[in-house]
C-alpha cells in the first residue's frame, strides 16, 4: 500500500468494475427513470395543477406541471449519485470486501473513491439523460438547450455523490443510512424549491432553503429545460462546484481513517 496519498487515471479502472457488474441488472434500472417523470406528471398533472393552476416563477406564469418537471431530473440526479455511494458503496465496502481486494493492487484508496463518485455521477447522468428524453417528448423540456441537463447532470451527481461518499466514511452500520437520508435527502426533497417556489417559504427559511444543493441544481435544472432562472447559472455552478471539491476532500480523509488502520 501507497505510504502517500496518489491519484492517477486507473481510477477508471474501478469505475470499470462496477460498469460491468452493472450491465447484468441495467434493465432493472432502466425502468425507474423512465416511468418516474410520467407517475410525477400524471399525478400532478391530473390532480394538483386543478388545485393550483399558474405557478409564479421568475416573473413568468407556469402551470404546476411544467414547473415541477425539471425538478423531476434534479431530484433523480441526486437520489442516483446519493443512493449509489451510500448504500451501494457501503455494500462494497463493507459485505464483499470489494474495496480491499482492489487495495492489495497497485491502485490507490483515493483512486477507488473517486471512481466511486465518478459512478454514482454516471448513473446521475444515465438518469437524466432518459427522463430527459420522456420529459421532452411530453414538451415539458425546450431542445436544443434542454441538452444542457447532461453535463448540469454530471456536475449535480459529483456534488451528491460526494456527500455520500462522506457519509459512507463516518456511518458505522447500514441501518444508519436513515439518518442522513431523514435529516439531509428529505428536507432537502421538500423545501429546494422543487415542488414549489422558494420565494413561498417564510422570509427567515429562504436562505436556509438556498444554501441547499438541491436548489442549485434545481435552479440550473429549469434554466436548462425552459430557460428561466430565478438564481445566476453562473453562481449555482459555482456553489455545486466548491460543494465537490470540499465534501471529495472530506470524503477522502474519513474514508482513509475508516480503511487504512
Amino acid at each position: 500500500m501507497r505510504p502517500h496519498a496518489f491519484l492517477s487515471w486507473r481510477f477508471v479502472r474501478v469505475w470499470n468494475r462496477n460498469f460491468v457488474v452493472y450491465r447484468r441488472i441495467w434493465k432493472v434500472n432502466f425502468i425507474t427513470p423512465l416511468l418516474e417523470p410520467l407517475f410525477y406528471i400524471l399525478a400532478f398533472g391530473l390532480g394538483f395543477s386543478g388545485l393550483i393552476g399558474q405557478v409564479h416563477y421568475a416573473g413568468v406564469e407556469l402551470s404546476y406541471t411544467r414547473f415541477i418537471a425539471p425538478a423531476l431530473i434534479a431530484t433523480a440526479v441526486m437520489s442516483n449519485s446519493f443512493f449509489e455511494t451510500t448504500y451501494a458503496s457501503f455494500v462494497r465496502m463493507y459485505y464483499q470486501k470489494t474495496f480491499d481486494a482492489i487495495l492489495a493492487t497497485p491502485l490507490s484508496l483515493e483512486e477507488i473513491i473517486i471512481a466511486e463518485i465518478a459512478w454514482s455521477a454516471t448513473k446521475a447522468v444515465g438518469a437524466a439523460a432518459i427522463m430527459l428524453a420522456v420529459l421532452a417528448l411530453l414538451g415539458f423540456i425546450h431542445l436544443p438547450q434542454g441538452l444542457l441537463l447532461i453535463p448540469m447532470a454530471l456536475w449535480g451527481g459529483l456534488a451528491f455523490g460526494a456527500i455520500g461518499m462522506f457519509f459512507t466514511g463516518i456511518i458505522p452500520t447500514i441501518d444508519m443510512f436513515n439518518l442522513p437520508i431523514f435529516l439531509f435527502i428529505t428536507p432537502m426533497f421538500l423545501f429546494s424549491g422543487t415542488f414549489f417556489p422558494v420565494a413561498n417559504l417564510p422570509l427567515w427559511v429562504q436562505p436556509v432553503a438556498s444554501a441547499l444543493p438541491l436548489y442549485h441544481l434545481t435552479e440550473l435544472a429549469r434554466w436548462c429545460s425552459l430557460g428561466i432562472k430565478e438564481t445566476d447559472p453562473i453562481a449555482s455552478m459555482g456553489y455545486l462546484t466548491a460543494f465537490i471539491i470540499f465534501f471529495t476532500f472530506l470524503a477522502l480523509r474519513v474514508m482513509r481513517k475508516r480503511l487504512i488502520k
